[in-house]
Order: structure tokens, then sequence, then C-alpha cells
């Protein structure tokens, strides 16, 4: 298995908590028909090992150029990303696919699950990937789909499940290779109340029990209960951090 070698020339931070992802001066230009679109416009961030961020900001506004670039699916048009101490710029194609097995799991607004496998296939799957032995994928799959309650849906396929239980399968196998950092795009968006909050349980659990740092892209005032802090993105640009504590809610605005 590729082994990535951390960045010896990395920024660090002089703070306690080890930051797992740094972004400095981070643009995304795209091109088409000869008209140039800013999506992100220097952007510097840095995100703490365990923390929970919440990133909010209107559609449009580069929340979901960002988290591609912060989850190494695509690549800046300037400045750098460090995962981990890790450049992702000088990764080679291999190195940056076991950065994405291993390092970062995903869950996606629309599930994304495979739709002629069962729950239990789902969640096994990247872990073939990652080399792991069948017996330990079946294993490390069924505790991990016991975790978000389905210990009785291992067999079912998604077009047997609701949306929630599609989501925590979702959930089940961004785990699966029991990631360092977990990237949520709008995982509540699709859900009706009751069950997107069951989601954010389960989010806030694997934070606060294992340690996961977890990062959403949300519109889901309820992510104030659980997140550390909050990120504002506005045209290309961040806006605002602020600690959870820093942060108050009035007739549904976020001060």
């Amino acid at each position: 298995m590729t082994e990535i070698v951390r960045d010896s020339a990395a920024p660090r931070n002089d703070d306690d908590r080890r930051v797992i992802i740094r972004t400095l001066d981070l643009k995304k230009h795209y091109e088409r028909k000869k008209v140039t679109t800013e999506a992100l416009r220097g952007v510097d961030v840095e995100i703490f090992t365990g923390e929970f961020i919440s990133v909010m900001g209107p559609s449009g506004s580069g929340k979901s150029t960002f988290f591609n670039m912060i989850g190494a699916l695509d690549s800046p048009t300037s400045g750098r990303v460090f995962i981990d101490e890790v450049d992702v710029a000088q990764l080679t194609a291999v190195e940056l696919a076991f950065l994405r097995c291993r390092k970062i799991g995903y869950i996606f607004q629309s599930y994304n699950l495979i739709t002629y496998m069962t729950a239990l296939e789902n969640v096994m799957t990247p872990m073939a990937f990652a080399g792991e032995p069948p017996d330990v994928a079946r294993k490390r799959s069924m505790a991990l789909l016991e975790m978000v309650g389905l210990g009785d849906r291992w067999f079912h396929r998604p077009i047997e499940m609701s949306g929630g239980q599609q989501q925590r399968v979702a959930i089940a196998r961004s785990m699966c290779n029991e990631p360092s950092v977990l990237l949520c795009d709008e995982p509540t968006a699709n859900l009706d109340m009751q069950t997107g909050l069951d989601v954010l349980h389960i989010l806030q659990r694997l934070n606060r029990e294992k340690g996961v740092t977890v990062i959403c892209a949300t519109h889901d005032h309820r992510m104030l209960d659980i997140c550390d802090r909050l990120m504002w993105i506005r045209d290309g640009r961040v806006e605002r951090i602020a600690r959870r504590d820093q942060v108050t809610i009035e007739l549904g605005e976020i001060h």
C-alpha cells in the first residue's frame, strides 16, 4: 500500500491543537467560452483535528468548490492545500487515490449509493479498493451498519430503503476505512425534520466519540447545536469564521 510522506516544509501551528487541513491563498477559476468564473478568490483557513465545522453560504458562493479542493477531488488554479501536513499538489495519482481512500470520508446530499448492491455491499466496496480482506471488510461493515441503526437492513438495496436509511448507509460507507476527516455536503437537505436530526446525532457521535474531524456544508441551522465553529463563504471568499459561542440565532437569522 502506498504511504504518503508528510511535507516537512508545510506550515505548522504553534497551538496545542494540530491543524489537519490548511489552505493558503486558495483560488479556483473556471473558463467556459472565454468567460472566467472565479469560484474561489483566495481562501486561507485552518481546521483543527477533532473539530466540527459548519460551512454556510448562499448557493453559488463557492462552498462546493471549497469542498472539492480540501477533499482532493479537484485541483486549485493557484494556492496550496495541506491535508494532515501533506501538500496535495506534490502527490502522484496513486498517492492521491490513497489519500482519498484512507484519510477522507465523503457524504453526499444525493447519497450516491450503488443501486444494485445491498447496504452491506455498498459499505464494503471502498474497503475492497483499500485492499482489506473480505472477512475484515464484512465484519467492519456490519458493525458500522449496527452503529447507524441499520443492523436489520444489511441485505436491503437502496430502492427498499427510505431516504434517511440510505443516508445512514452513506454515513457507514464514509467511515469504512476509518478516515480522519469527514466531508458532508448538505447531509440533511433531502430528509424530513426528525430523520435529519437523527443524522446530525450520528455525525455528532462520530465527532465526539471517534475524534473524526467533520466539515459540513449546510443550510440547516440545527448544525449550530453541535458544531464548534461556523464558516461563512460568500462570492468565493471566507466572509467570517466564528466559534459557536459567538453566534446567536434571531428569527431565523444567524448573527
